[in-house]
């Protein structure tokens, strides 16, 4: 029998971005495979294991700087 991986409500941020894998059925919502805020999704969803972490964003943000500027003159 394989382990299932569970995840406690615990180990996330309110604020965290978290997928949620498989479809979630509660009595008042249907919640569908995505990403949601960790505070978003009711007990059931962490207590399945129907919730994972977000894998780390790669490089550095410093790296990617500000979008170029766009010369616009004005047509007045």
């Amino acid at each position: 029998m394989p382990l299932e991986r569970r995840l406690s409500r615990a180990m996330f941020l309110s604020t965290e971005v978290v997928e949620l894998r498989q479809m979630c059925l509660t009595p008042g919502k249907i919640l569908e495979p995505g990403q949601y805020l960790a505070g978003d999704l009711p007990d059931i969803a962490f207590e399945m294991g129907l919730v994972e972490k977000l894998p780390p964003v790669r490089g550095k943000s410093d790296e990617i700087g500000d979008p170029p500027q766009a010369n616009v003159e004005d047509e007045d």
